[in-house]
């Protein structure tokens, strides 16, 4: 039960780092220190506090929670490696350890070549891909993962495809909306709900079709979102460990998309941009959650060997008995 609170703590740890990413990027301090690993020559953790002002502030912070939730990741796998039975969450571990190492090291080059689009937009990508290993690996750990109960896993094959798929269009809408924002063309449509007015641009350039773009795809989450959620609620209206996170996610996104409308209406107020940012991961991670818990019956019929004995025996009865009520 500790370890899965320390994995609850490194998740929500990961979610003010986004917070910390998603202030430089909407000041536009990502240079305002120009080397790394160092802070004007100083070592991260010994350079001045009262020199940490302006855009200094929000870059240097963002590499301190950044080194913080390295290090609490060092220990999540180290504690996963020491006390976990299954084999492929340990591994999971070390996974999100390379990811955090990689995640460090794309930072650095960011600013070492001065803020490149690739880079920063693998920097985003990769930051939610850490963000999803934290988070899983706390649902994995969680008491209610592990022991099935009076509730079996649920097996529902048209659930299983339309949460993977969500989970699949928010992760790209988020690479899009990073894309966006580091080629500048969050404000290429000036205006919202409409397109210069109408609803096609009057004319094409690049950052028009890339902010073109993420409005479908908003579209498109949204509408996922909602066939996820109908299917929980006709399908599955008596299991908790579905209906909460599938009406998380529908209020998440009803609040990403005011969120991105206000961005626009701002004209990028820091704020409203940053909970924009921030928000689309909660809808990520609220989505591989539903996802994750829709192929728990799957996960746990394949890797059963790696349960304790008393864990096992549950899984098994837990199957069997989801087998029975289907029959």
């Amino acid at each position: 039960m500790w370890l899965h609170r320390y994995a609850v703590v490194v998740a929500a740890s990961t979610v003010l780092l986004i917070v910390a990413g998603g202030l430089v990027t909407s000041t536009a301090s990502g240079l305002s220190v120009p080397d790394w690993p160092t802070t004007y020559g100083w070592s991260m953790f010994t350079f001045p506090l009262d020199k940490m002002v302006g855009g200094i502030l929000y870059e240097h912070s963002h590499r301190l929670i950044a080194s913080s939730v390295g290090m609490l990741t060092i220990g999540l796998a180290v504690w996963l490696w020491l006390v976990e039975p299954r084999r492929w969450l340990r591994r999971l571990g070390l996974v999100a350890l390379a990811a955090v190492c990689a995640q460090g090291l794309l930072g650095g080059l960011t600013v070492l070549y001065f803020l490149p689009a690739p880079i920063s937009i693998a920097h985003a990508g990769l930051a939610q891909m850490f963000f999803c290993l934290v988070v899983a690996i706390a649902l994995f750990t969680s008491r209610s993962w592990q022991a099935v109960g009076t509730q079996p896993p649920v097996d529902d094959v048209r659930l299983r495809i339309l949460a993977t798929s969500t989970c699949a269009a928010v992760y790209a809408q988020i690479l899009l909306g990073a894309t966006m924002r580091h080629t500048d063309a969050e404000l290429a449509i000036p205006d919202f709900p409409l397109v210069f007015g109408g609803l096609l641009p009057p004319r094409w350039t690049g950052g028009i079709a890339i902010h073109y773009a993420h409005r479908v795809g908003a579209l498109l989450v949204a509408s996922a979102i909602l066939a996820t959620a109908v299917r929980v609620w006709t399908h599955h209206r008596s299991r908790p460990d579905l209906t909460r996170p599938v009406m998380l996610a529908v209020l998440l996104v009803m609040i990403q998309i005011a969120l991105g409308a206000l961005t626009v209406l701002s004209r990028r107020a820091i704020s409203i941009n940053t909970a924009h940012v921030v928000t689309g991961a909660l809808v990520l991670a609220t989505s591989l959650v539903i996802a994750l818990r829709g192929w728990r019956i799957r996960i746990a019929g394949k890797t059963q060997s790696d349960l304790p004995a008393d864990l096992r025996l549950r899984t098994d009865m837990g199957t069997r008995t989801s087998a029975g009520a289907r029959a």
